[in-house]
């Protein structure tokens, strides 16, 4: 067990130095903060060994594989699992490169800008032309049938506002970094060729999924923003989230938006294969109403507690691993929250499989319900003795175009 997290707590250790470093240094520039990430990030992964393919994740098994995956881009989209599994992107669209990182025009977006591309309303499948750092003026407004694919580069959305998915359908966001997500003022801003319209201040999240459906983020790296890293609200549902790594981070992931908001009693959301790694506080995911499939991701830190939610939500873990930080007490996964116990002990949440260390714990309630449980089971999980490696090569990927990813 120590083999296998010296090389992730080495890394991890050295993101944090550098994003203390990058605060506290007002003259060093956002590209330089990237260039150091990456620069950390391959050294450490070079020394994991990491397999390619045939690792049991069968998101990755569909695809990495194969050697010519950059002339079969597409592909991907036939890959997704859980309640996302089938947002198909812009699947059957043309491709779209992405040449100008840098002319972000809200109301107006210039030919070659990721702007330009995700606003227009025939499917497109969008790829980077290059490695390239994108600082937003303002969200970037997603139009339905879009994939936004970061693999063969890379990619980073950060140091201003970042992604929202608003009534929109079929998304995929994959192999991009988003960090330093924050909030951007009222404006005006464009999200179909046809219409653009006012837009109060954002919260600053990573990525906002609003009355959305059929959504698959994957193989993103995402931390530090100014409110979540992912916060999916507002009626959204089928919506996977899969083989991402988070860390440095305190309210990671907001799924429902209220506990007065029952309209997210039938939002249904896959959290699989992903890494939470260090520096994250809570909300591992944070639900509220309805239905969610969390399966086989690797928790390697946690402050205040993993997994929690109010307003009843069905929570069924299945084959995750909980290694609790070091302490000399008994470390809870989950927090009930806004209820007291005679409320909270019929809120149908169930671990199935887990795997619990260094002290870690889940305290299940309202077992009974099977046909709760039902409605939250999205796929097979796999025995969580397999999840390290399943999501060890969990963030955005170092692929180059001719090999396997």
């Amino acid at each position: 067990m120590a083999t296998t997290f010296l090389p992730l707590i080495l890394l991890l250790s050295s993101l944090s130095l550098l994003i203390i470093a990058s605060s506290s240094s007002p003259q060093q520039t956002f590209e330089s903060v990237v260039h150091e990430v990456n620069r950390s990030i391959n050294s450490s992964r070079r020394n994991l060994g990491y397999l390619s393919c045939g690792t049991g994740n069968p998101v990755d098994d569909c695809w990495r594989c194969d050697a010519n995956w950059a002339n079969n881009r597409q592909r991907l989209a036939d890959c997704a699992i859980g309640f996302g599994k089938d947002a198909i992107g812009g699947r059957n669209g043309r491709i779209y490169v992405v040449t100008d990182p840098h002319n972000d025009n809200p109301v107006n977006p210039v030919p070659g800008t990721l702007r330009y591309g995700v606003i227009q309303d025939e499917p497109l499948w969008i790829i980077f032309k290059r490695d390239m750092v994108i600082q937003l003026r303002q969200e970037l407004v997603m139009n339905s049938f879009k994939t936004i694919d970061g693999r063969g580069v890379n990619v980073h959305i950060g140091n201003g506002p970042c992604i929202t998915i608003h009534d929109a359908t079929n998304i995929i966001i994959h192999g991009i970094h988003i960090h330093d997500c924050e909030q951007a003022g009222n404006g005006y801003i464009r999200n179909s060729p046809h219409h653009s319209g006012w837009w109060r201040q954002s919260d600053g999240d990573g990525i906002t999924v609003e009355s959305s459906k059929h959504i698959w983020i994957d193989h993103c790296s995402l931390s530090s923003c100014h409110d979540g890293l992912i916060d999916v609200i507002h009626g959204s549902t089928s919506i996977t989230i899969s083989n991402n790594y988070m860390t440095h981070h305190d309210k990671v992931m907001l799924l429902g938006h209220s506990d007065s908001f029952t309209r997210d009693k039938d939002m249904q959301v896959t959290i699989a294969f992903n890494h939470f790694g260090e520096g994250l506080v809570q909300r591992m995911p944070r639900c509220r109403h309805g239905y969610f499939h969390v399966v086989n991701n690797d928790y390697t830190h946690w402050e205040m507690y993993a997994i929690g939610g109010s307003a009843s939500p069905t929570i069924y873990s299945q084959g995750n691993r909980f290694m609790a930080p070091n302490t000399q007490f008994r470390k809870q996964v989950t927090k009930h929250e806004n209820a007291r116990e005679s409320e909270w002990k019929n809120w149908n949440w169930r671990s199935e499989g887990d795997l619990m260390l260094n002290g870690a714990y889940f305290m299940e309630s309202g077992k009974g319900a099977s046909s709760s449980y039902a409605r939250a089971s999205s796929l097979s999980g796999r025995p969580s003795s397999l999840v390290g490696a399943m999501t060890r090569t969990a963030g955005a990927l170092t692929c180059r175009k001719g090999s396997h990813c």
